[in-house]
C-alpha cells in the first residue's frame, strides 16, 4: 500500500504542474464568466415581470444543465488527455522501464496512478461544479434540489472516463487514446439523445439505443443522474413527457441498480487495463 500511496501522490503531484491544468482552468474560468452573464440577464428578465418566478426557476435550472455539460465535456477533454500518458507515455520514454526495475508490482504502479488521476480529476469537476452552483445562486436565486448527489455523479463519470483512457493507454498511443475516450464519451451522449428522442415518440426501438449505449459505457448514464439531481423537480411534469427527448432535461434519477452497474464497469475496466499493463512488453 506505500507503492500505491507514494505512486498516487507523485501522479497529482504531475497532474498538477501539466499545461492540461492551465488549460482546463482557462477554459473554467471562460465558462463560468459567460455563465455568470448569461444569467444575470435572465435575472434582468424576471426583474421587468416578461417571465413569472416560477417560469425562470424552470428556465434557470434547465440553462443550469446546458452549463453543467459544457462543464463535464470539459473534464472530459481533460481527464482523457491526462490518462493518455499514463502508461503509454512513460513507456515510450522509458520512465516506466526505470520504475518497474525495482520490485514493484505493475498492477500497484498503476493502482496509485489511477488514484492519483481520479482525485485529480473528479475533485477538479466537483469544484468547478460547486462554482457553477453558486454563480447561479448569486444571479437567479436558484440552488439544485440535490447538488451533493449532482456532484457526486459528475464526479463518477470523470472516473469511468479516466478508467477507459488508461484501459486504451496500455494499448494504444497516448493522443489516439485521448481522442478515442472523448469520441466514445460523445458518441455515448449522443446516442442518449436519439434514445431520448425514441422514447419521446413512443419508438421501443430507438429508446433502446440509449439504453445500450449507457450499460456499454456508463458516462451518459451517470450524466443524466447528474442533470436529475439539478433540475428543478417540477421542471419535468411542467413541460410534459412530449418533452423527453430534450437532450438537457432528465426523466428521473438513477436506480441503485445502475450505480452498482456502474461500479462494476470501473471495476472490470480496471482489471482489463491491469491485466493488459502487465503483459505489455517494456
Amino acid at each position: 500500500m506505500n507503492v500505491v500511496r507514494t505512486i498516487a501522490a507523485l501522479t497529482l503531484r504531475e497532474s498538477a504542474r501539466r499545461k492540461v491544468l492551465r488549460a482546463l482552468a482557462a477554459l473554467t474560468v471562460v465558462l463560468l464568466a459567460l455563465s455568470a452573464w448569461g444569467f444575470s440577464r435572465l435575472a434582468a428578465e424576471n426583474d421587468f415581470g416578461t417571465m413569472t418566478s416560477g417560469q425562470a426557476r424552470l428556465v434557470a435550472s434547465q440553462l443550469l444543465n446546458l452549463v453543467m455539460f459544457g462543464m463535464s465535456l470539459i473534464a472530459a477533454l481533460g481527464t482523457a488527455f491526462l490518462a493518455g500518458p499514463t502508461v503509454s507515455g512513460e513507456v515510450e520514454s522509458g520512465v516506466a522501464l526505470s520504475m518497474l526495475a525495482r520490485p514493484v508490482r505493475r498492477s500497484a504502479v498503476l493502482l496509485g496512478k489511477w488514484l492519483g488521476l481520479v482525485a485529480f480529476g473528479s475533485g477538479f469537476v466537483v469544484l468547478a461544479g460547486l462554482a457553477q452552483c453558486v454563480v447561479v445562486y448569486l444571479t437567479v436565486d436558484y440552488w439544485p434540489s440535490q447538488p451533493v448527489v449532482a456532484l457526486a455523479l459528475l464526479g463518477a463519470q470523470t472516473a469511468t472516463l479516466l478508467t477507459l483512457g488508461l484501459l486504451l493507454s496500455t494499448v494504444i498511443s497516448p493522443m489516439a487514446s485521448g481522442v478515442v475516450a472523448v469520441g466514445l464519451f460523445g458518441a455515448t451522449w449522443i446516442a442518449g439523445v436519439v434514445g431520448g428522442l425514441g422514447a419521446a415518440f413512443g419508438n421501443d426501438g430507438v429508446a433502446r439505443v440509449g439504453t445500450v449505449s449507457q450499460i456499454l459505457l456508463p458516462t451518459d448514464g451517470l450524466w443524466r443522474g447528474a442533470m436529475y439531481a439539478l433540475q428543478d423537480p417540477t421542471a419535468f411534469a411542467a413541460f410534459g413527457a412530449e418533452m423527453a427527448g430534450f437532450p438537457f432535461l432528465s426523466a428521473g434519477p438513477l436506480s441503485w441498480a445502475y450505480l452498482v452497474w456502474a461500479a462494476l464497469w470501473i471495476a472490470m475496466v480496471w482489471g482489463l487495463a491491469a491485466l493488459s499493463f502487465g503483459r505489455r512488453d517494456l
